[in-house]
């Protein structure tokens, strides 16, 4: 457990750090307002667990190391994240929100966590880099997923409310394209960067 601050502190950077999860949760949370994005919040950590599950049992080196597979996966990756960015550069004024367009559920979160190369980086680094339980693997698998865990979800939160404290400038036409746009502009950045990563 010495090296539990040095954990936390590499998954704060990992996890907090603007990426296509935690810039999508700041732009739904603009567009939509926070209420109507939690089950996207919850898809987004859920799936994200299945991400740490997933790379903590080596599946995920096995699955890449197959011929062809890893073209298929970042092609895959790539159109969601188009068509994420697409519905966030487009989404009306809140004030023509309701009823129309329906915010991001929790089947696009928990897939948006499946896809993200910049979760399954992330979680390699810190599942390979630290031993939080020496000398008793399947414990210290838990230890970590259950405080990433914990951690991610305080991270998507403060992402989500921050993004929501921008609804205000959602109410103007010209000034909701522009955030909107920016907003998704980021994400195809950050989305860049995972994949060039």
């Amino acid at each position: 457990m010495e090296t539990l601050p040095g954990f936390l502190l590499a998954a704060i950077a990992l996890a907090g750090s603007p990426g296509p999860a935690t810039l999508s949760l700041a732009a739904a949370g603009a567009a939509f307002g926070a209420k109507r994005v939690i089950a996207y919040l919850v898809g987004i950590v859920l799936g994200m667990v299945a991400v740490m599950t997933v790379t903590a049992a080596g599946l995920v080196g096995l699955l890449l190391a197959l011929p062809g597979v890893t073209p298929v996966v970042t092609v895959a990756a790539a159109a969601y994240f188009l068509w994420l960015a697409w519905r966030i550069a487009t989404a009306p004024p809140l004030a023509e929100v309701a009823g129309d367009r329906q915010p991001p559920r929790f089947a696009g979160g928990f897939g948006l966590s499946l896809i993200n190369p910049k979760g399954y980086a992330a979680m390699a680094a810190l599942f390979s880099s630290f031993v939080l339980v020496h000398e008793r693997l399947q414990f210290d698998i838990a230890l970590k997923i259950g405080v990433l865990t914990l951690l991610i979800t305080a991270v998507n939160v403060a992402w989500l409310f921050s993004g929501a404290l921008l609804t205000r400038f959602f109410r103007d036409p010209h000034t909701n394209r522009i955030v909107n746009v920016a907003f998704a502009a980021a994400l195809l950045v950050s989305v860049a960067l995972a994949l060039l990563a």
